[in-house]
């Protein structure tokens, strides 16, 4: 055996073959830097990024941007879709003049980032700060006007580096989580998470629920032998509901009258709707409604879950 035409290898040639394999790519997470005026809505712009599915850390100081981009990063599966959102503000006093220079780090380590910048007029402000009764951040012994002068001149460089701009001077909280939604992804998020839930009035109508919807105007499958034992799901008992006079014409009215509403609860930044589908013990009646509302929706291109709370409890 020729010593020197492989290294020792302890079993043989395994440092071989794992010189010629390609560590697996773990894919860089979506950064967003939420900064601004304090006062101006970071709080509730990180609040909506979370409901859109995003990890958010409040209140960074800006050296544990580049720690928490790879705590994150490390270990996560090379499909994993990473969306970081971290709010970097003034509150993190002598830290905070480094967020430049970190921004600049990661950049040259090719993390790419969008940096979110809020922002309100000086009267606003000083109003929301009378309303809520707290200090500037930067007010020190002086007015809350020294402390918002101060701030716009340390944020001034971060301002002119902003790759999304939001001015909430004349916005409420619901418009400005929509201008959120709308600067960060478009409109692919706007859209309701709809659960339908079947349920039995003996058992309580469910407390999360935003509309009440009681079937037991229809005959009850219950008293049929063949058909007591299944439950709506089951094409027979399915098939014995909504062919009951009036089943279909509820469902499809039920789901005209839901139009106007579920428009408006996207208008008012609503985006998760319970409805809940009663009968007398959630078996029968209930489910197989549930699922027909349900169908009709998806069909207008609603995103629709359905769930059948007191199915078995019987």
């Amino acid at each position: 055996m020729n010593d020197e035409t492989s290294p020792i290898t302890v079993p043989h040639g395994i440092p071989a073959i794992e010189a010629a394999t390609t560590a697996p790519r773990v894919t860089e997470p979506h950064l967003i830097i939420i900064t601004g005026m304090s006062g101006a809505g970071r709080t509730r712009a990180g609040a909506v990024l979370e409901d859109m599915g995003w990890y958010v850390v409040d209140n960074l100081p800006a050296q544990m941007l580049t720690h928490l981009v790879g705590m994150l990063t490390h270990g996560a599966p090379p499909s994993a879709d990473l969306r970081l959102a971290a709010i970097v503000d003034v509150r993190g006093r002598e830290f905070f003049p480094d967020l430049l220079q970190v921004l600049a780090q990661l950049r040259e380590s090719g993390v790419d980032y969008k940096i979110l910048f809020l922002e309100a007029s000086d009267e606003v402000l000083v109003r929301r700060y009378e309303q809520v009764r707290r200090p500037h951040p930067l007010q020190g012994d002086g007015r809350i006007t020294d402390g918002i002068t101060a701030e716009r001149d340390l944020l001034q460089d971060i301002r002119e580096r902003a790759d999304l701009l939001i001015d909430s001077s004349d916005t409420n909280v619901h418009e400005l989580g929509r201008l959120v939604r709308e600067a960060v992804a478009g409109s692919e998020e706007e859209e309701l998470r709809i659960n339908i839930t079947s349920f039995g009035f003996k058992y309580g109508v469910p407390l999360d629920a935003d509309h009440v919807v009681d079937v037991r105007f229809l005959a009850n499958p219950y008293w049929i032998t063949e058909l007591r034992h299944m439950s709506g799901r089951d094409a027979p008992v399915r098939d014995y509901v909504l062919g009951l006079p009036g089943a279909l014409t509820f469902v499809d009215r039920y789901v005209d009258a839901l139009e106007p509403v579920l428009a408006g609860y996207l208008e008012e930044e609503k985006r998760y709707v319970t409805i809940a589908v009663g009968c007398t013990g959630g078996k029968h009646r209930s489910v197989a409604i549930s699922e027909a509302i349900a169908e009709r929706l998806r069909q207008r291109g609603q995103r629709v879950t359905v769930a059948a709370r007191d199915l078995g409890k019987e």
